[in-house]
């Protein structure tokens, strides 16, 4: 009998330890977070300017540079429960003018700034436990009453912040430095357009004004660019991809920005520029001729031969459809989209996305990789060696897998980009005019979407890409991001085996989330032409 009560005994206190375990662990992970939240802050000099360094709980792991007023750069670079904050809360125009005016400031600038922001860190980690293990004793004495019990929950909070420190040394990814996002907001546009004008002065301020934000958050995040990430050199061959403008005035500002900023070389345009394909719109397309570099075209099914006319009499434009063009060095194949389908009442029939794929495969006859081996496949004097096909619906480009390094395509109003099995990459853009008119028909107006490609001079392949998505009619948002291709030398490989195709027809729209996780989605010409689940925009 003696033997069971001590038993019973023993059993209560276990659960007891357990429990005060458990909860000098809660109280330390609660401090730990607190004496973070609170503490962890330091201002520190950084060459001209000085930083404000910050370590916040957070369940994404992330490092972000606040350039107010003008918005955020942000980079993927750990994986731990802790946001690294940078502010630059003033630059010193004496010393940033020393260092422009002295040459001898460019070979010392970067040892200078990296000291800095090396000694910067080292307070900012000391500071954080610091407050973390005093919140975390503080948390204990409040939540226990006892000293014992709060010294075990500030150590607990010590160990909870190193090992916070070394999952994020473990998980530090220096890779997201050459892939930034940069995400800006501009909210003063009712103090700069008076109630009282016409709409139409409205609209045209509205224009310059995102105008002038789309060329300040250039300029910024072209500044950020030159850390040590992916570096265009001089001879770089600068694309801009743009789709689906839709007759939108709007998408004329932002493309004339992006390349001026940008340095563009080219622009590639993947169809759909007009919206009904009448005569009356022809005269959207006149801009082709001020902007002063090469405009490559290929029609969309919203774009009649009309269309496809008037854009080729504007100077600059090189009209694709069903030939090539060398454009800066880049050989370039375009396949006009074989159908006009403007009214969005008309029914496409069960077969489109057969005849599409089938268009695109006899078109992949004509072309090969400038670098594939020559054989009785590839040798034939018809083949055109090429860098990049550019289609509107991207069931075309899937016909195309294994004859090119890069295919460009449009006409869904949804950016992803697919790496397919024979080693070309799908790139589809969004629309660049945000759907036209039938952007403003859902709760949050359609951004607007363009991508600046650069490829190598010398091999003709991509070797990274910004994709930059700024705000819908009304809105003053702009995010640039940046991706660097792994593999740009990468084999390109016939397919060996051809792919079971869809068939019957094929309801709703792609999500963001389903393209951009590369699962299988309907494409638009598996839609009957336009129709879109919800207040999605119609291509």
């Amino acid at each position: 009998m003696e033997i069971s009560k001590w038993k019973e005994t023993a059993r209560r206190l276990g659960k007891g330890r357990t429990a005060r375990i458990l909860a000098i662990i809660l109280a330390a992970v609660a401090g730990g977070w607190l004496g973070l939240a609170v503490g962890a802050s330091v201002d520190t000099p950084v060459g001209p300017a000085d930083i404000g360094m910050s370590l916040r709980p957070s369940w994404g792991g992330e490092t972000v540079v606040d350039v107010r007023p003008l918005g955020t750069l942000s980079f993927d670079t750990h994986n731990s429960p802790v946001r690294l904050s940078l502010t630059i809360n003033a630059v010193h125009p004496d010393a940033a003018e020393e260092i422009l005016n002295n040459p001898r400031w460019a070979d010392r600038l970067p040892t200078i700034i990296g000291q800095d922001v090396t000694d910067g860190l080292r307070s900012l980690i000391i500071r954080g436990l610091l407050f973390a293990v005093a919140a975390g004793f503080m948390t204990g004495l409040l939540v226990f009453r006892r000293l014992s019990r709060a010294a075990w929950t500030g150590l607990g909070s010590l160990v909870m912040v190193v090992v916070m420190g070394g999952l994020t040394a473990l998980t530090f990814n220096p890779r997201s430095i050459s892939e930034p996002r940069y995400t800006g907001l501009l909210t003063g546009v009712p103090s700069l357009v008076g109630n009282a004008q016409s709409i139409v002065t409205r609209f045209s301020e509205y224009r310059g004004q995102l105008a002038k934000l789309v060329t300040n958050v250039s300029q910024l995040y072209e500044a950020g660019s030159t850390l040590p990430i992916y570096d265009p050199d001089p001879s770089t061959i600068r694309v801009l991809h743009v789709s689906d403008l839709h007759i939108n005035p709007i998408a004329w500002n932002v493309i004339k920005s992006l390349k001026d900023q940008f340095k563009i070389n080219l622009i590639i345009d993947t169809g759909d520029i007009s919206d009904h394909g009448t005569s009356a719109e022809n005269e959207f397309v006149e801009e082709i001729g001020r902007l002063g570099v090469p405009y490559v075209y290929v029609r969309g099914n919203h774009d009649a031969m009309g269309t496809q006319r008037a854009v080729a009499k504007q100077k600059n434009a090189i009209v694709l459809d069903g030939n090539a063009a060398t454009v800066d060095g880049l050989r370039i194949y375009g396949i006009g989209d074989p159908r006009f389908t403007p009214d969005k009442s008309v029914q496409q029939s069960d077969d489109s996305s057969q005849a599409l794929t089938d268009l695109g495969r006899a078109q992949a006859e004509r072309i090969a990789p400038p670098e594939a081996p020559r054989s009785a496949s590839t040798s034939s004097p018809g083949r055109i060696p090429t860098d990049i096909v550019a289609v509107h619906d991207p069931t075309v480009g899937r016909g195309l897998s294994g004859q090119v390094a890069l295919v460009l395509a449009g006409h869904v109003h949804q950016r992803s980009t697919e790496m397919l099995p024979t080693g070309t990459r799908l790139m589809i853009q969004g629309s660049t005019g945000g759907a036209g008119l039938r952007g403003l028909e859902g709760d949050e107006p359609t951004p607007l979407m363009a991508s600046v490609l650069y490829f190598n001079k010398s091999t003709h392949r991509l070797q990274a890409w910004d994709d930059i998505t700024v705000g819908g009619l009304g809105e003053q948002r702009v995010e640039v991001a940046r991706h660097i291709e792994p593999d740009p030398g990468r084999r390109i490989l016939p397919e060996s085996t051809t792919p079971p195709q869809p068939t019957g027809t094929i309801t709703g729209s792609p999500s963001p989330i389903a393209l951009a996780s590369g699962a299988y989605v309907p494409y638009a010409s598996e839609v009957s032409d336009g129709r879109r689940r919800g207040n999605r925009a119609v291509p």
